[in-house]
């Protein structure tokens, strides 16, 4: 059983998660603990991390890393964004920037980044530096918000579709604040084919999965579907191998 009590894939699980992201303003703790043990679920689905170093890279506040330490594991938080950390970030959390981790090569067993990706504006610097601290035989865990989503525009969506620019006006007139999120300074359009197709020609790791995080059913599937899923997808997740050197 699982620590959520979902089965990966359901309509149940997906619900469940919905839900927690509607009332996120309202009960973050609770969102994003579901979350992390739903998350933390999908990577023991390889292997349990009990005993096993666990490098969590964006991490925020420190919700994955909290659940990945409480299941054994020896985690450790990446944050470049003092910010993100609220009042109890976990002991030997790092400020440090996800294209240049302070750690040695292969120092990981499992490299870990949930909704990262789309922040961050050289995207294939970032999966190398994930890679190049993962110890041979180790798993990277990716998930990250295509631009062509449905939330593709995080706070501003789904008005994306018209444009950024349009999008953060109008998300300025219906609040009266500035978002959170500004397209090419903390918010980069990446779409699933190219990231997809990186990440199929790279050397150094093999493609476990390639699917949908959040979708019910046919996750695999609707990831495989040019076109099609880069608007059905809406999170992709990639569980990757680091290949023997």
């Amino acid at each position: 059983m699982s620590a959520t009590g979902f089965r990966d894939p359901s309509p149940a699980r997906s619900l469940a998660l919905l839900r927690a992201f509607l009332r996120e303003q309202q009960d973050p703790a609770a969102c994003y603990a579901l979350l992390a043990r739903d998350a933390a679920d999908q990577v023991e689905a390889y292997g349990k991390v009990a005993g096993k170093i666990v490098v969590d890279v964006g991490g925020g506040s420190g919700h994955f890393t909290r659940e990945f330490r409480e299941r054994g594991a020896q985690g450790i938080l990446f944050e470049p964004d003092p910010r993100e950390f609220g009042p109890d970030p976990p002991p030997s959390t790092v400020v440090a920037d996800g294209y240049l981790l302070p750690l040695a090569d292969a120092a990981a067993d499992v490299t870990f980044s949930s909704n990262v990706l789309e922040h961050v504006a050289d995207r294939d610097t970032f999966l190398g530096e994930l890679v190049r601290v993962t110890r041979p035989g180790g798993l990277i865990y990716v998930s990250f918000t295509n631009w062509l989503s449905p939330w593709g525009g995080h706070e501003w969506a789904p008005w994306h579709y018209l444009g950024a620019h349009r999008a953060q006006a109008r998300y300025r007139r219906r609040t009266g604040r500035a978002p959170k999120h500004t397209l090419g300074v903390n918010l980069f359009v990446h779409h699933i084919g190219p990231t997809l197709r990186h990440v199929r020609a790279r050397d150094d790791v093999a493609v476990v999965t390639a699917r949908s995080r959040y979708w019910p059913f046919l996750t695999e599937a609707v990831a495989r579907v040019p076109g099609v899923r880069e608007f059905v997808t809406w999170n992709l997740l990639l569980i990757l191998r680091r290949c023997p050197s």
